[in-house]
């Protein structure tokens, strides 16, 4: 039975935690739930007004209370008090009254006809900062090295204030191992310096809620060591105590507070634990820190304050212990022990309690779990009644932190207030019973589309209400079976979850809430989308300033989400610069600049997921020039360069290039002197005597050279001897008896002085002679003439100037001129090799016959004609040199079967010696060549004949022939091959019992005794039959019309290169077809066929080149004539004469009307204005020499030297008449006769409607020759 009323309590408990999760919807009667309210401990700013927070939900929408220090606060009765409408909010107006008076504990109750909820008791406070008290800070006096401690103590204010030491410039004083400020605000010194005295330390508290900062008054310092405080003490500080003789002496640390061995601490659980030691002592001392019982929380924990400090956050029970601070110098070591005991105020356990919505007849439980150091103690309380002294309901039963509803009925609705507290807190929690009876329904939106990302997990809402509480259960698509299981997780709260989410979890899902009262059904939809990827991401980038860079991010995302691409630089936003240019996918910097450089992000952002990836751009540049070049350590040969390097942008600088200008020898021109690592400055020169030298430094990156930088001083270096001699010494002949001496001179840096010269010497090698002495200047060669041909010389040639002869020069070795040889090879022979190649021998010729310097020796040969009796003598004479001194050579590339003549002759430096006696040597046989030609004729229905000719190249003598040949069908498919040897004196062949009307392919090559040669191929194809050829075209017709001649026919040949061929019926030669490709269509359309002409045409049907073509019957094609066609009579030299004859005539009949219309002079506008009701002037006709009617609305231009008035009209008076009253001035012309050609203009009186605003042109040439093409 025990076991029973267990485990319905237990089932009562999970069904209790299951209505937990509801939230009652507001159109449903609810009791009131408080939704805000201010904080407990309420600290409020005294110039501002203070309002106290408490909203509340419920149906009917609760009513509002307060109480005031436990008794009723009437708010109608206190003018400075109003409530928000619709709401428990309290305004106090401190305006008329001050803060202090409303200081109280206050406590909101909400009610409706369902239950009543009430807030924490809410301890209002007001803000304050009170001002330091008034004190005169002595200075302070102290000896160097002793502990100082400068105390604040500020006033007490609400919240504590924050301190901070600050000088009169408002700067932070500076802390470190030996200066702190203290937890209470106090600044220790471990041990006080020199350079601690200063008039200016000032303590300085800050009030956050009023946001005021106020000072203590500034306290002055003075560290003096013992002779100065014996110097000064007794006139500035007659009162204050001395001190010792002796200046402080170093010592072993001791602790300024704590005090004593040890100390205790209570910190409460949640809060933050901060324990401090500060020491003093000298040298000043290091603090660490230890847990006595146990390890420190390393997560939790933080060192402040140069290890004087140890903080941990978010207190727990396991935190308490003892702690052990230990200072420590050179000296010795002092411990301070701190017991920490951790108290906790009350804390929920497992959650405040949870509202239940019950359905009648339904039990569960209402639970209060909460705990406590010391443990706390439970009350319960219903619609703010002690439970105790509320009505009795055999339904609830209380049982300590737990009350028990069994078989609740309507009408027990209420709310149930816990109260858990003990020494350090309280905690106050609501929550209703609502007994109600409805019908489930969904709160998740219908149809609302959820998106994921491919394998991330996808959660499908489905919030639902109903009492008694609905079961959720879901399907998808078809609903063919729940959702339940792998891979689908069914939360509590109807949650659907898909822990890694596939495309083919993509659909339309169903949500079904169903209880005893009802069912409801939602529809959502999930669409699972592919995840966004960087596929190639920025590079880290190194590029010259002034350049461009391209960052590149190319991105893959879903097709169907909008993504947008971010650049980031240095994760801020990229610098508004018109250099800065964004595409869909890569970023470009034009003319970059060293401020670019940085680490580039791009983000690619779609509304599901995003990805990133980040390159680092480092500008670089050439370095700049090095700076402030000195010469130091000035010698005869050398001097010491220094420098200062300039910006490396970047890049390191690799190496210094120092380069000199001699300004006495090479003024303008820069050398390369010497280069020095990177990492030096300075550069040890050597230099030559007899220069003018400056200098300058250019430094070398990974981009380039930096410019030159400014030149040294010049630096001069005294003339001496010559260091060196020249060199390049070289003995030669150009003629067969002189002997050249030359040599490479010095230049004007190697002088070393002034008077630079040669000494020549020379003497014949190997000949006991005296060296021959010549002086040479302005000049780099010497000419001995007269001596034997090709001789060996011993050469020297010294340096000489004003200050004396350079070194002992080395002796260089020589020869006299060359002459040709005058003797040949001998022992000259030949061993051919194969048929192909032969190696000739010869013997040496002697040293002293080649007179010169051996180069080689080359070898003539020649074909003299092949051992073939049909083949010509062939002499063209080929050359092989073999370099060096040879005694033999390889003569590739001959003949095969062919007899060879040959000589070998030596040659050196001047040329070549005599020929030695020709041999001959023979070449054996070779493969012969291709068969010069193969025709197939006389074809036949089961034979074809093959004739050849024999190889142009036979390289031997001809042994036979070798025929192959197999069928080729109208695919072009080989059969197999057939063999067939022949006899070398046959040229042709009769090949019998082939297939009749079939293609042949044949392949013939000729042999000699060393083998066959390369093949000769051709085709052949048998006739049909013994009868007549037949065409295989049939019916082939002509139809002419206007696009051409339509061409048609029938084939039923095998060939595919189908033409159409034509020509002139009147043309008979053959090569004048003109032929067309059909392309394998039975039918053609000719174009470009003459009309009056008539045409051969006929169908070809070609294989083979060798194959004949077939032809079929030809048709006669006529073009008809082109009907006559209106010819273009503006290009006829007769139609140009008579248009010609018509506008002279038409010239002179207008001739003639202007001077009958002239005729008797001028004549009055008034007889015009009379014959005419219009002001304006009729136009004439034709028929009677008056002008026909024309007009021109935009243009009334008088004729050149004609006057117009401003407004655009010509004035015409009494005694003038002429022209200008007829036309337009400016549309006047001449004829090249100077005949004038006019035309006029008036507007009609009156237009019939059917002429409407018509023109018609005056009589003109060109207007005649319009009407004449029209009548035409």
């Amino acid at each position: 039975m025990e076991r029973r009323r267990m485990d319905a309590a237990l089932l009562v408990l999970f069904l209790g935690h299951l209505a937990a999760a509801l939230e009652v919807p507001l159109d449903l009667p609810q009791p009131p739930t408080i939704t805000h309210q201010s904080p407990k401990d309420y600290i409020i700013d005294p110039r501002e007004n203070i309002i106290i927070h408490c909203e509340a939900k419920g149906k009917p929408h609760p009513s509002f209370s307060w109480t005031r220090n436990g008794t009723h606060f009437d708010i109608d009765e206190d003018p400075n008090v109003t409530m928000r409408p619709h709401s428990g909010t309290l305004v106090v107006d401190i305006s008329r009254a001050k803060a202090e008076q409303y200081e109280c504990v206050y406590q909101c109750t909400a009610r409706n006809k369902h239950g009543t909820a009430v807030s924490n008791n809410i301890v209002v406070k007001q803000s304050r900062s009170p001002l330091w008290s008034k004190e005169k800070i002595k200075p302070i006096v102290v000896q160097e090295g002793v502990s100082l401690v400068l105390p604040c103590r500020p006033p007490a204010g609400l919240p504590p204030p924050i301190i901070f030491w600050m000088d009169n410039n408002f700067q932070r004083l500076p802390q470190s191992s030996r200066v702190a400020q203290s937890l209470n605000g106090d600044l220790y010194f471990s041990n006080v310096l020199r350079d601690d005295s200063r008039n200016d330390y000032i303590c300085y508290a800050r009030f956050p809620y009023t946001q005021t900062i106020q000072q203590k008054q500034p306290i002055t310092v003075k560290v003096l060591n013992m002779d100065a405080i014996n110097d000064t003490m007794a006139a500035f500080y007659n009162d204050t105590d001395l001190f010792s003789e002796e200046p402080a002496d170093e010592r072993k640390p001791s602790f300024l507070i704590p005090s004593g061995p040890s100390s205790s601490k209570t910190v409460l659980r949640g809060q933050v634990l901060e324990m401090e030691c500060i020491a003093e002592g000298l040298p000043t001392p290091e603090v660490s820190w230890t847990k006595v019982s146990g390890d420190l929380p390393a997560k939790r924990t933080s060192f402040l304050h140069y290890q004087r400090t140890l903080r941990i956050v978010n207190v727990s029970e396991s935190d308490a212990g003892d702690y052990r601070c230990t200072a420590r110098n050179q000296l010795g070591s002092v411990h301070h022990t701190i017991h920490v005991m951790v108290k906790a105020a009350p804390y929920w356990i497992s959650g405040a309690p949870r509202n239940l919505v019950l359905a009648p007849g339904e039990s569960s439980v209402l639970t209060c779990r909460a705990s406590g150091t010391p443990k706390p103690s439970i009350t319960w309380a219903m619609n703010g009644i002690p439970i105790e002294n509320s009505p009795k309901d055999l339904s609830r039963k209380v049982e300590d932190d737990t009350i028990i509803f069994t078989d609740v009925q309507p009408g027990s609705s209420a709310v149930y207030q816990c109260n858990v507290s003990n020494d350090y807190g309280y905690l106050l929690s609501n929550a209703f019973v609502n007994v109600l009876s409805e019908p489930p329904r969904v709160l998740t939106q219908s149809n609302k589309v959820y998106q994921v990302i491919k394998n991330h997990r996808a959660l499908i809402d489905c919030a639902s209400f109903g009492s008694p509480i609905p079961k959720i259960t879901w399907f998808k698509d078809s609903r063919s079976s729940t959702l339940d299981g792998d891979p689908y997780i069914l939360h509590d709260n109807g949650t659907l979850e898909i822990h890694i989410a596939q495309a083919h979890n993509s659909g339309r899902y169903t949500c079904v809430a169903r209880n005893s009262i009802g069912i409801y059904e939602n529809h959502v939809s999930l669409e699972v989308k592919e995840p966004t990827r960087i596929l190639k991401q920025p590079e880290y980038k190194v590029v010259q300033r002034g350049k461009s860079v391209v960052f590149e991010c190319k991105v893959k995302h879903d097709p169907s989400l909008i993504p947008t691409m971010t650049w980031l630089k240095d994760d801020g936003e990229l610098p508004a610069d018109e250099r800065l240019i964004v595409d869909s996918d890569s970023l470009t910097i034009t003319d970059v600049t060293e401020n670019d450089a940085g680490v580039y992000t791009c983000i690619m952002n779609t509304t599901l997921d995003h990805d990133s990836a980040s390159a680092e751009l480092t500008v670089v540049e050439r370095p700049d020039p090095p700076t402030d070049l000195e010469l130091t350590d000035q010698k005869k040969r050398s001097v010491q360069l220094t420098w200062t390097p300039g910006d490396e942008h970047n890049s390191p600088i690799q190496k210094f290039l120092i380069q000199y200008e001699d300004l006495l020898h090479h003024r303008g021109h820069w050398h390369n002197l010497t280069e020095v690592p990177g990492t030096k400055t300075t550069a040890h020169l050597k230099l030559s005597p007899y220069a003018h030298y400056t200098f300058r430094v250019l430094a070398l990156n990974a981009v380039d050279f930096s410019r030159p930088s400014l030149s040294s001083r010049v630096y001069k270096t005294e003339p001496a001897a010559p260091d060196e001699n020249p060199t390049g010494v070289q003995g030669f002949g150009t003629e067969h008896d002189n002997l050249v001496i030359s040599w490479k001179p010095l230049s004007g840096l190697q002088s070393n002085g002034p008077g630079l010269h040669y000494k020549v010497m020379w003497r014949q090698k190997a000949v006991d002679s005296d060296w021959t002495t010549v002086t040479v200047a302005n000049n780099s060669k010497f000419v001995v003439s007269g001596v034997p041909t090709f001789v060996p010389y011993e050469l020297k040639v010294q340096a000489v100037n004003d200050y004396g002869a350079g070194p002992e020069p080395a002796i260089a070795h020589g020869y006299s001129g060359e002459d040709l040889p005058v003797a040949a090879p001998e022992n000259v022979q030949a061993i051919v090799m194969n048929s192909a190649l032969a190696e000739v021998h010869w013997d040496p010729v002697p040293f002293k016959l080649i007179r010169g310097h051996l180069k080689g020796f080359k070898v003539y040969y020649w074909r003299e004609r092949s051992l073939h009796k049909h083949n010509p003598h062939h002499v063209e004479k080929q050359i092989l040199t073999f370099s060096g001194n040879h005694t033999r050579g390889m003569l590739p590339g001959l003949h095969p079967f062919s007899l060879y003549s040959f000589n070998v002759r030596v040659y050196n430096g001047k040329g070549e010696g005599p020929p030695s006696p020709t041999r001959q040597f023979e070449t054996p046989e070779g493969v012969p060549g291709t068969p010069t030609s193969l025709i197939v004729t006389n074809p036949n229905l089961d034979s074809l004949t093959l004739e050849w000719s024999p190889p142009h190249v036979r390289n031997g003598r001809i042994t036979g022939y070798t025929l192959k040949y197999q069928q080729v069908n109208n695919s072009n498919e080989l059969g197999p091959m057939e063999e067939l040897a022949l006899p070398a004196n046959e040229t042709s062949v009769t090949l019998p019992n082939l297939k009749y009307s079939t293609r042949y392919k044949f392949y013939l090559n000729a042999k000699t005794v060393r083998g066959a040669g390369p093949a000769i191929s051709g085709e052949g194809v048998t006739i049909m039959d013994e009868a007549p050829s037949v065409s295989p075209f049939g019916n082939v017709s002509s139809l002419v019309g206007e696009d051409g001649a339509l061409i048609s026919w029938e084939y039923r040949g095998p060939e595919k290169n189908v033409y159409v061929e034509y020509k002139n019926k009147n043309s008979e030669a053959e090569e004048e077809w003109q032929k067309e490709l059909v392309n394998g269509s039975q039918n053609f359309m000719l174009k470009g066929l003459k009309g009056g002409l008539s045409y051969r045409v006929r169908v070809v049907a070609k294989g083979h080149h060798d194959q004949p073509p077939l032809l079929s019957e030809e048709v006669l094609v006529t073009v008809p004539a082109v009907a006559s066609r209106q010819v273009d009579i503006a290009t006829q030299g007769w139609f140009i004469g008579l248009m010609c004859a018509i506008a002279l005539l038409i010239l002179i009949l207008l001739i003639i009307c202007f001077i009958q219309r002239n005729k008797g002079g001028k004549y009055p506008v008034k007889e015009k204005e009379d014959a005419h009701t219009d002001p304006e002037f009729q136009p004439m006709k034709e028929d009677d020499c008056t002008f026909g009617e024309y007009s021109d609305n935009e243009d009334h231009k008088p004729l050149k030297g004609s006057r117009t008035p401003s407004n655009g009209t010509v004035k015409r008076d009494d005694s003038d008449d002429s022209l200008v009253d007829y036309g337009e001035g400016g549309d006047g012309q001449f004829n090249e006769d100077g005949s004038f050609i006019g035309q006029y203009s008036g507007k009609s009186a009156s237009r019939d409607t059917a002429e409407g605003h018509e023109s018609s042109e005056a009589p003109s040439p060109i207007n005649a020759m319009n009407s004449l093409n029209s009548f035409v």
